[in-house]
């Protein structure tokens, strides 16, 4: 199985909002590591492809919403790597297609439209088995990669922040400075329980749900985390890092956005040349600069703020906000 990456860039935000904090500011571009299968989807699908060869299965079945980035990066990874692939998508068919499912199904992916009541039994050992009956013998990945061999995957997310960086700051004080803080988008917390594993004790990780209401998560990444630790997968630590929910920044619940973060998202585009999606990292960038303003973070702090990819899904938000806009 391979696979060319790019070395995702690591770039130092030059913000005065953050230099009048006392705080240096880096972003991990792991947008940039392939056209398709970009940022933590890979990650979180690595070690399910992996275990899917190995048990000489030959169609992934998975779940998402219609703008999902898992559904776009599980249709290109399919394909890339000779799988068949079935995509259960949560609501009714529309057509035409938004650009994210026409994407998956140009890249051979079969769609299957679920009505919400089902797709919240998705996880579900009858749905499940249902499943099976009516595809055959399918591989299934959780949505969003939501599993041990997506946590498993996202402990190396960090891996690509390395060497340590060596900041102004530090180069000036003769020590190489670690990151205190790694900041991410949280969606199914996979992605925060893998980088938690991955960080020494004097670091945190923090995330920033993009859904309403997101401190229910503290119970679904505890369960991760236990479920991994005892599992035997690889582990840097016998023990997680420090790491917290920051749920003020969701801006209305999943794939909602408003003006002030659109604005914000196309601002900070052109101030500082990276860009940014509205449904996950849009929102945790927002949330960070926010901080910053109010003092959260202690001078001397050097944060990482982890672009998780996804940017393809602007082009159908992009077109929802335009016919939402005419009525």
């Amino acid at each position: 199985m391979s696979l060319t990456f790019f070395l995702p860039p690591l770039e130092q935000i030059n913000s005065e909002i953050a230099r009048q904090a006392g705080v240096e500011l880096y972003v991990l571009r792991l947008d940039l590591m392939h056209p398709w299968v970009n940022g933590n989807k890979w990650f979180k699908l690595k070690y399910n492809l992996l275990e899917a060869k190995e048990k000489k299965f030959t169609t992934l079945l998975t779940f998402g919403g219609a703008y999902s980035n898992h559904i776009y990066a599980t249709a290109a990874a399919g394909n890339l790597f000779g799988f068949r692939t079935i995509g259960l998508i949560r609501g009714e068919e529309r057509l035409p297609l938004n650009p994210t499912l026409n994407f998956a199904v140009q890249q051979g992916m079969h769609l299957v439209y679920l009505n919400r009541e089902m797709y919240r039994q998705r996880n579900t050992p009858a749905l499940q088995e249902y499943l099976r009956q009516r595809f055959g013998e399918v591989f299934i990945i959780p949505e969003g990669g939501n599993n041990l061999n997506g946590v498993h995957g996202c402990t190396e997310i960090i891996d690509h922040a390395m060497p340590t960086v060596v900041t102004e700051r530090s180069r000036s004080a003769g020590y190489a400075y670690t990151f205190n803080s790694i900041c991410v988008a949280c969606g199914t917390a996979t992605t925060l329980a893998g980088i938690a594993l991955s960080l020494h004790d004097k670091q945190r990780a923090i995330a920033f749900p993009v859904l309403k209401n997101g401190a229910f998560l503290t119970q679904e990444i505890e369960s991760l985390l236990t479920n991994y630790l005892a599992s035997g997968l690889p582990s840097p630590y016998t023990s997680p890092a420090s790491w917290q929910l920051v749920c003020d920044y969701h801006f209305g619940g999943y794939a909602k956005v408003n003006d002030d973060l659109l604005l914000f998202s196309q601002q900070f585009r052109e101030q500082h040349g990276v860009p940014l999606d509205y449904v996950y990292t849009a929102k945790m960038f927002y949330g960070v600069i926010d901080l910053l303003k109010q003092g959260f973070f202690c001078k001397g702090d050097c944060l990482l703020l982890v672009h998780t990819g996804g940017l393809q899904g602007n082009v159908g938000m992009e077109e929802r906000l335009q016919r939402f806009s005419k009525i």
